[in-house]
C-alpha cells in the first residue's frame, strides 16, 4: 500500500460509516433536509411568492408549490441573470450548469455554494465508499482519467457558466490533480475526435488505474488505445487498471464489448449524477441498484409515472414509495430548484436501504398506440435475448412505425447495430418480441388483438450510431443516444445507415 492510499484509508472508512448511518434512516434524513430547505427558502423571492412561512409539512408544501419544469422556473432564472440576489436560494449561484432542452433551448441550472458539495462530495464519497467496502484503494496510487466536457467557463449575468462535468473539474482538490488526466488544455478541446487523440497521447504511457466516462465514449477510447499501441487488450497497456466509473446510461449493453477490449472483468462503480443534483450511487458491488443520496441537500418527491401529466398528480415522499413501481423523480434542493421535474423515471428495488434503478426518461417512451413502453423494458428484452444467443449489440434505439411503407399493420421498429448480425434475424426479433409481451401487458394486448404486428429489426452498419451522433454535433462528452422515442425523427436519420438488403 502506497503512502497516499494508506493516508486516505481511515477517511474512506469514516465516509462509509457516515453513509451507513444516514442510509439506515433515510426517511428521517429526508425530513431533516426538507426542514432545512424550507427554513432557508422562506427568505427568498420564491419562498415569499409560495408562502413558505405557512409550510410545516409535505402536504402543505404540495399545496403551495406546484410541480414545475424549466419553463416554469425560467422567470426566476432571468431575475438571477439580471443581477438579483436571494431569488431561488440565498445569495447568488456560484455557477450555472448549461444544458440543452428540446423546448426551452439552453437551460441554466443554478449551482450554489451550498449545493456544490452534493456534486463533487458525492462523487468522492462513492469512490471512498468503494475503497472501504472492497479494500481496493490501489486506484489512488496511479493515474485517473475522467472523460468529461470542457472546463472552460463563460459569464452569464456575471455568473460562471459551463457544462456540469467541466464545472466539477474546477472542484478537484490539489492532492488529486497530480493523479488526474487528461490535462486542462486537452479537456478544453471541443471537437471530440481531436480531443480523443490528445487523450490517447497523454495517457498511453501512464499508469492508468481508474477510468471514468459514459460507456460508448470509453469504448472509443479503448479502441484508439489498442490501435495506437498494437496491443490485444487494454490490460496489456494499463496492467494496474482496476476500477471503471460510469453513469448516464445502462452499462449492460456495453459490458461484454468493454470487458472483451479490456481483457478482464473490472470492478465498476455506477453513479447517477445530473445537472440538477447527484441523486444516487452504487454502494455495494454485490447488490442491485443505486443508493439514494438521501442526506445531501436534496429532498425528493416521487410521482407514479402514469400520473405525471395529470393536473394534480399524487406526490409521494420516500416513506410512501413501493418497490417495482415506475416513478417520475422530483427534486427540491439547496440550489433553489423547487418541485422540479428533471424528466427521469426510477424504480426502487430495495427499501433497506433505499436503492433504485433508472428506468428511462419521461419523454423517451413509445405510446403511439397506448402501450407506454419504457426504456427499462426494451433494454431488458433485447439484452436477455442477446445474452442467451451470445449476440453482441453495439447500440440500439426503438421507434414506432405507424404507417408502414410496405403496408400492413403498424409495428415497433428496432434499429440495432450488431457486432455481428445474427444468422437468423427474424428468429432473434421474435424472441425479443416475446420478451416485450411478457413485460408489458398493454403491448401484449395490442399484439394479440392484431392492432400491432410483432416488432421488426432494421440492422445498421458499423459505427452507425457514432456517425449519427457526429452528424448531430453530439459526438463524445456526456451525450447519449435515446433508447426509444415516440416519433420517427431519429429513425428517419438512422435509415441512412441501414444495412442494404
Amino acid at each position: 500500500m502506497s503512502v497516499r492510499s494508506k493516508i486516505l484509508k481511515p477517511i474512506a472508512k469514516r465516509i462509509a460509516k457516515q453513509i451507513d448511518r444516514w442510509s439506515a434512516d433515510a426517511v428521517g434524513a429526508q425530513q431533516e433536509v426538507f426542514e432545512q430547505l424550507i427554513k432557508v427558502g422562506e427568505k427568498t423571492a420564491f419562498g415569499k411568492d409560495h408562502h413558505f412561512k405557512k409550510i410545516n409539512s409535505h402536504d402543505a408544501f404540495s399545496a403551495h408549490v406546484p410541480i414545475r419544469d424549466y419553463e416554469d422556473l425560467k422567470p426566476y432564472i432571468e431575475r438571477i441573470r439580471k443581477g438579483e440576489s436571494d431569488v431561488l436560494w440565498r445569495g447568488r449561484p456560484k455557477y450555472f450548469a448549461k444544458t440543452s432542452g428540446t423546448t426551452s433551448g439552453v437551460k441554466y441550472i443554478p449551482l450554489t455554494k451550498d449545493s456544490i458539495p452534493n456534486h463533487f462530495g458525492t462523487a468522492r464519497n462513492a469512490l471512498f465508499n468503494y475503497y472501504a467496502r472492497t479494500g481496493n484503494g490501489d486506484f489512488l496510487n496511479g493515474k485517473m482519467i475522467f472523460l468529461s466536457g470542457s472546463p472552460e467557463m463563460t459569464k452569464v449575468g456575471g455568473i460562471n457558466t459551463g457544462r456540469l462535468s467541466g464545472i466539477v473539474n474546477h472542484q478537484v482538490p490539489k492532492w488529486l490533480r497530480t493523479n488526474q488526466l487528461p490535462s486542462y488544455q486537452t479537456n478544453c478541446i471541443e471537437e471530440w475526435e481531436d480531443k480523443l487523440e490528445n487523450i490517447v497521447n497523454e495517457t498511453i504511457d501512464e499508469d492508468m488505474r481508474l477510468i471514468s466516462g459514459i460507456p460508448p465514449w470509453v469504448q472509443m477510447y479503448y479502441e484508439h488505445l489498442l490501435e495506437r499501441s498494437g496491443k490485444k487488450y487494454i490490460k496489456d497497456i494499463f496492467p494496474n487498471y482496476s476500477v471503471f466509473v460510469y453513469g448516464g446510461v445502462n452499462f449492460e449493453p456495453y459490458r461484454a464489448t468493454l470487458e472483451e477490449l479490456v481483457g478482464k472483468r473490472l470492478d465498476s462503480v455506477e453513479t447517477y449524477p445530473a445537472s440538477e443534483g447527484f441523486i444516487a450511487f452504487q454502494d455495494d458491488q454485490n447488490e442491485k441498484g443505486l443508493l439514494l443520496n438521501a442526506y445531501s441537500g436534496i429532498f425528493y418527491e416521487f410521482i407514479p409515472a402514469d400520473e405525471i401529466l395529470n393536473d394534480n398528480p399524487k406526490r409521494l415522499t420516500l416513506k410512501d414509495i413501493e418497490l417495482g413501481v415506475n416513478y417520475a423523480i422530483i427534486i427540491n434542493n439547496n440550489a433553489g430548484l423547487w418541485a422540479y421535474n428533471i424528466g427521469d423515471t426510477v424504480e426502487f428495488v430495495s427499501k433497506d436501504p433505499y436503492r433504485l434503478i433508472v428506468t428511462g426518461r419521461i419523454k423517451h417512451f413509445i405510446s403511439a398506440f397506448g402501450e407506454h413502453v419504457i426504456g427499462k423494458e426494451v433494454e431488458n428484452a433485447v439484452l436477455s435475448v442477446a445474452n442467451d444467443e451470445a449476440v453482441k449489440i453495439v447500440e440500439f434505439t426503438v421507434a414506432p412505425q405507424v404507417k408502414p411503407p410496405e403496408g400492413g399493420l403498424p409495428y415497433h421498429e428496432w434499429f440495432i447495430e450488431f457486432e455481428k448480425i445474427p444468422e437468423n434475424l427474424s428468429a432473434f426479433a421474435a424472441k425479443v418480441d416475446k420478451m416485450m409481451e411478457r413485460q408489458n401487458i398493454y403491448y401484449e394486448d395490442l399484439i394479440s388483438g392484431n392492432i400491432l404486428q410483432p416488432l421488426k429489426i432494421t440492422p445498421l452498419t458499423k459505427d452507425a450510431f457514432r456517425n449519427y451522433m457526429k452528424s448531430q454535433g453530439k459526438l463524445g462528452g456526456q451525450n447519449k443516444v435515446p433508447r426509444l422515442s415516440n416519433d420517427r425523427k431519429i429513425a428517419k436519420q438512422l435509415l441512412n445507415y441501414a444495412v442494404k438488403k
